[in-house]
């Protein structure tokens, strides 16, 4: 009976095999490297392309920042130039009124009685003078407050001052209100016209 030898065979096939194994797994490393390769690539270039993103980004939003700076220093010179036309007017339109207020000041002034200092806020007016009398201050007041022009007159201090044995005057601080002929009229009807439907409501509801 014949007899087969089937080592050489299996060692053969066993190392085919073998053969086979590492280069498929050296293909599959080959490959694992390569795709990790192409995704570091791929990320890598998303990253630059996002960077570059950001970098226009903030280019526009600092070229925004700019303009907007421009826009808000426009604007303030815009209500500044505004303002200087509004005080202009103003002045223009109470360049007659002031005068009319000097005026007045002048003629409620007697004698005996002077002024040191005027300041004018708004519609009041500040002053600080002297009298020889108290009488003489009181008829400024009363002068002051029969003028078309002043109104309200309000005494803050009024004290006596001795310059020597016989010199004696009394130096006061008033304020009054600058005002215009015709305005109290104005006042007086608009309080009217707002107490007529007051009453016509009342009469109403009768």
């Amino acid at each position: 009976m014949a007899r087969i030898n089937l080592l050489p065979w299996r060692e053969q096939l066993r190392e085919e095999r073998k053969q086979r194994f590492i280069v498929s797994l050296v293909g599959v490393l080959v490959l694992g490297a390569g795709i990790i390769f192409l995704g570091g690539q791929y990320l890598e270039g998303a990253i630059e392309q996002q960077s570059a993103r950001n970098d226009f980004i903030k280019k526009e939003i600092a070229v925004l920042d700019a303009r907007i700076k421009e826009i808000n220093e426009l604007k303030a010179r815009r209500q500044q130039l505004i303002e200087r036309m509004k005080v202009i007017q103003d002045l223009q339109g109470n360049r007659p009124i002031i005068g009319h207020v000097f005026d007045q000041l002048v003629r409620t002034l007697q004698d005996g009685v002077y002024f040191t200092e005027l300041k004018m806020s708004g519609k009041t007016i500040a002053i600080s003078g002297a009298a020889e009398s108290n009488s003489r201050v009181s008829n400024l007041m009363r002068n002051m407050a029969a003028s078309e022009w002043l109104t309200a007159p309000n005494l803050a201090e009024v004290k006596a001052v001795t310059a020597g044995a016989i010199d004696q005057a009394n130096v006061f601080k008033l304020t009054v209100q600058q005002t215009r002929p015709g305005d109290d009229a104005s006042e007086e009807v608009q309080g009217s016209t707002a107490s007529k439907p007051a009453a016509s409501k009342g009469r109403a509801k009768k």
